[in-house]
């Protein structure tokens, strides 16, 4: 994690020096989305209510895990997100005003990108020029929508993480900007190699390991949302939770990641 936020913290440093693109979300739609999910999730948790003793154990777990699932869906996510005004991570409910969003796995964490836009037409004079020091960088077009996406987007996220009453310098380490800033200092090194500092084959490690950490992390915290849960809402006690078969794939899976 101090790697990942060493290379963060050389992104912020670049990023602070540019503008961010803003994108037009479909409000409405969104609204409308998150009544709908949320009121079917509101039947099952009032079924869950029901469901009581050891006999209807089984069908309880069941219907929680419904509802976890529910709460976990990519498009209710967006959204929430959107409704508060925020980008949502997945592309769902975006109308314009930038470019679209997509969804691109890159290092074990998602990452929004921009697609390649539609190429514009070229005049005969345009087609003679040599192209800029720029433009013949090792940066495509949809890297540098990319790239421009993702400056709004960490603008948003601190801006609301600043609103919960959280200094510079926590927003900086928020695992979200801090896997965007790392990104965005990928692209930034791609598209001018000069910006980069040491060795390569340090930096092939150190992205490799910061992608190793973040998926580290996010597991150990769904984990511990899902024992919560168990215990919290479904009365499991510590023994029950240790034999729940979905607690023990997931200790499984982070015990190969340690």
């Amino acid at each position: 994690m101090k790697e990942t936020l060493k290379v963060a913290e050389q992104g912020m440093a670049l990023f602070n020096k540019e503008a961010s693109a803003a994108l037009e979300f479909d409000v409405d739609a969104a609204t409308a989305y998150r009544e709908q999910h949320e009121a079917a999730m509101k039947a099952k948790e009032d079924l869950v209510t029901t469901l009581t003793g050891k006999d209807n154990k089984k069908q309880r777990t069941e219907v929680s895990k419904e509802v976890a699932s529910m709460k976990a869906e990519e498009k209710y996510v967006d959204a929430c997100k959107v409704v508060k005004g925020l980008p949502p991570p997945k592309g769902n409910f975006v109308k314009g005003g930038g470019a679209q969003i997509k969804k691109v796995e890159t290092g074990g964490y998602a990452e929004q990108v921009a697609p390649v836009a539609k190429a514009e037409e070229k005049t005969e004079k345009d087609k003679d020029k040599k192209p800029s020091k720029r433009e013949s960088a090792g940066i495509s077009k949809a890297e540098r929508d990319e790239l421009e996406k993702l400056k709004g987007d960490i603008i948003k996220r601190k801006a609301e993480l600043k609103s919960q009453g959280m200094s510079g310098g926590q927003c900086n380490k928020d695992e979200q900007v801090v896997s965007w800033v790392a990104r965005m200092q990928e692209l930034k090194i791609k598209e001018d190699p000069s910006l980069a500092e040491g060795d390569n084959k340090k930096d092939d490690k150190k992205a490799a390991k910061k992608a190793g950490s973040l998926e580290k992390v996010a597991l150990e915290k769904q984990i511990e949302e899902y024992r919560v849960q168990l215990k919290q809402e479904f009365g499991y006690t510590d023994k029950d939770i240790k034999a729940d078969p979905d607690m023990l794939d997931m200790q499984k899976q982070l015990s190969k990641m340690k």
